[in-house]
């Protein structure tokens, strides 16, 4: 897509964070913008920031673990704009602990929302994209798809990783087919966003680990952003627009370490020898 002025963009978790930057910066391109999140006050506080000076936004409260909601979602945006070109599925949590005791509530809360929702917004949302002629999806992943081994993240990281292939195998497929429909994969790392609270919105099911080690990993997190050693999203959703105007596949805003932990990767398989165990500057 080369021309996004009037075109239509729905991002899911776009109350704060990188969804409300990706927001900010299609206004700017004069696009309207749908933003999705699960926080109705957040919403609704975004939504009027946002539209200041009649900027065309439209908030939906979208849970989207649930395929109804994101197609709720879907048909709300088809009713007040008329149609859809770009949708950021971007919504994502966070929760974990040792591996053994990380519960099944867990695992299932953050595979529905960051894997399972990515799944339904690209299930949903592709027909509607075709029927404009033109269209991308723009999946959010993380540098913790590649640079595993951040102590307590499994569930984050097997859901990145799970997003990092549904997407590639998908813009494969579309591209191979001339679908006029492409995706990008955008791998964040630390960036300034509410990721490290998101045990917020958990279920009621879905216990908070208290242990030393999960509290540490989540400080060194808090004080990376509040030193001002996390990326401004506005970078990243620059970033965004870029790779959907030009329909570049991977969006790394910390290309050293995503290249660094594959370089490792690649070393391991070709010696034997086990990769080295290492501490990921960030996440996203």
């Amino acid at each position: 897509m080369k021309e996004l002025r009037d075109r239509v963009a729905v991002v899911t978790g776009g109350a704060s964070g990188i969804g409300y930057a990706l927001a900010e910066r299609f206004l700017a391109e004069g696009m309207k913008v749908v933003i999705a999140d699960i926080e109705q006050e957040a919403l609704d506080t975004a939504v009027t920031a946002l539209s200041a000076g009649g900027a065309p936004v439209h908030g939906v409260r979208t849970d989207v673990s649930r395929p109804d909601e994101v197609e709720a979602l879907a048909q709300a945006t088809l009713d007040h704009f008329g149609g859809v070109h770009v949708v950021c599925n971007n919504a994502g949590v966070e929760s974990g602990a040792a591996f053994t005791d990380i519960p099944l509530s867990t695992w299932e809360w953050v595979m529905q929302v960051n894997f399972w929702g990515t799944l339904y917004g690209c299930r949903t949302f592709l027909p509607l994209l075709r029927e404009q002629g033109e269209g991308h999806i723009v999946n959010t992943a993380s540098t913790a798809a590649f640079a595993t081994g951040l102590p307590t993240f499994t569930p984050y990281s097997v859901s990145k990783f799970a997003i990092h292939s549904l997407s590639e195998n998908l813009d494969i497929e579309l591209r191979s087919a001339g679908d006029p429909v492409r995706v990008s994969l955008l791998v964040p790392g630390m960036t300034q966003s509410k990721m490290p609270e998101s045990e917020r919105n958990r279920p009621g099911d879905v216990p908070v680990d208290e242990s030393p080690q999960r509290k540490m990993v989540l400080e060194m997190i808090r004080g990376a952003m509040a030193a001002g050693n996390a990326l401004d999203p506005a970078i990243t959703a620059e970033q965004v627009v870029d790779a959907i105007r030009t329909e570049r596949f991977f969006v790394l805003t910390h290309p050293d370490e995503v290249i660094v932990a594959l370089e490792a990767r690649l070393h391991s398989m070709r010696t034997g020898e086990p990769p080295a165990i290492r501490k990921p500057s960030g996440v996203e």
